[in-house]
């Protein structure tokens, strides 16, 4: 570490990163050093691109191979955007380099290759982390004292989620996501595990007893072995009788809604993994009466907006801003918090049992 600022690399040169890039700049505990690429001057363009919008002073250098920069000394942290299939080989290099590392979701192909990235993790003593930003959000503090304080939807019944957008053809024929040997979980991977993350959020990372999945739609790229998902569902049960389901999808325009139910009343968030745009992050609270008079049947709207200071996006308050300055605080602190591990392998946990359910025409598996 050098002055108190975690010094960064990026391993690869996804779009996602450019998001990044920002958060890092914003992060104030935090320094970006590099970029690398398998290619020098893909890496450099890379970096021109993103310094010209958000400059850096001195500006990142480009790296020519990810070896080369998981042997960097200068580099204490690495973010890892590459695709889920190569992913666990490089994550575990950086491990094994002594670099902290944050990295995209989902993690790994199954769970399996989540604990080998998490085992090299522990024995290099390094923090690993996954990049769900709204976990790092001032809005979920606020949205657990509602649920904890036992009348703003008194007893937890239900959750749902959905996480969805329209992919164009060019996506659906294109994109990485779409080939199963890069993203062999599609959508699931790429937009469920928020909805994953959230129902085990809201339960405090109680596992659910069972889980079921059902696999809605598939297709690939031309050049894919085989077919990923582009359409998922899935219901989780807990304990106390409460009950989760999600959707996730490449064929239906955007939505990111939650909404937690209880005995008297509910909590929906119409924004859940990407804030709206603007400097307050909300959530409406509902709790309607019914009314009746001898013949006038009348259900009364009771609704209240609740709201952080916060921005959405490209600000210091914002959330991806937050994740690499958290991150960036637990890297200087020396000790790894193990939470963060944890609530990886349960998110990827849940999501390869609901997998194995699809994969059996929707059979409950039991995660006791």
């Amino acid at each position: 570490m050098s002055e108190n600022i975690c010094r960064w690399g990026i391993l690869g040169t996804a779009g996602i990163a450019k998001k990044n890039w920002q958060s890092i700049k914003n992060a104030g505990n935090a320094r970006l050093v590099g970029v690398a690429s398998r290619d020098l001057a893909r890496a450099q363009a890379y970096i021109d691109e993103c310094q010209a919008h958000v400059s850096f002073d001195p500006a990142p250098r480009a790296i020519g191979s990810y070896e080369e920069m998981l042997a960097s000394e200068d580099i204490d942290a690495v973010y890892v955007p590459l695709p889920t299939g190569p992913r666990k080989e490089w994550a575990i290099k950086a491990a094994e380099a002594g670099k902290h590392l944050m990295c995209e979701k989902p993690c790994g192909v199954d769970a399996a290759e989540v604990q080998e990235i998490i085992a090299a993790c522990d024995k290099a003593g390094v923090q690993f982390m996954d990049g769900v930003m709204f976990m790092h959000s001032d809005r979920l503090a606020k949205i657990r004292e509602s649920l904890d304080d036992g009348e703003t939807i008194g007893k937890l019944r239900r959750i749902a989620t959905q996480f969805s957008f329209w992919a164009p053809e060019d996506f659906l024929t294109g994109n990485i996501r779409m080939h199963s040997d890069l993203e062999p979980l599609g959508c699931l991977g790429d937009l469920g595990w928020y909805n994953i993350r959230f129902n085990l959020w809201v339960m405090n990372y109680q596992m659910p007893k069972v889980v079921t999945g059902r696999l809605l739609n598939a297709s690939g790229r031309s050049d894919s072995p085989r077919q990923v998902p582009t359409e998922f569902s899935g219901e989780m049960l807990f304990d106390g009788d409460v009950s989760a389901s999600f959707y996730c999808s490449f064929l239906t325009e955007h939505q990111q809604w939650a909404h937690v139910s209880g005995t008297k009343g509910s909590i929906r968030i119409d924004d859940f993994v990407l804030p709206y745009y603007g400097n307050d992050i909300a959530y409406t609270v509902s709790r309607p009466v019914f009314d009746q008079t001898v013949c006038d049947f009348n259900m009364e709207r009771h609704e209240s907006r609740e709201s952080v200071d916060e921005y959405s996006d490209s600000h210091p308050t914002s959330q991806e801003t937050k994740l690499f300055r958290n991150f960036s605080d637990l890297a200087l602190g020396g000790t790894p918090d193990s939470h963060w591990p944890e609530i990886t392998l349960q998110t990827q946990r849940v999501m390869m049992a609901c997998v194995e359910s699809a994969e059996n025409g929707g059979k409950e598996v039991s995660l006791a």
